[in-house]
């Protein structure tokens, strides 16, 4: 038998593949939500850090500031 039996696919490089391409997508803008959501937190917590023999911290308009952090926490969530 000289016919060779070549099981019907044929070999393509990573940049072919549509799924491949639309992974690296969705990778790339999970770990830009991910560094957003670690550059938010961290002034937050470096700031609840300072002065540690201090045993009260001032935070003038609390309820606003706090507000204003969430709707930032959800828009890094939702991916806006």
């Amino acid at each position: 038998m000289s016919d060779i039996f070549d099981f019907g696919f044929t070999a393509v490089t990573e940049d072919e593949l549509e799924v491949v391409t639309t992974e690296r997508e969705a990778v790339s803008d999970t770990q830009d939500r991910l560094d957003k959501l670690f550059n938010a937190v961290t002034p937050l917590l470096n700031n609840l850090k300072k002065n540690p023999e201090k045993d009260y911290i001032l935070w003038p308009n609390r309820l606003a500031k706090v507000e204003q952090f969430e709707d930032l926490l959800q828009s890094i969530y939702q991916g806006d």
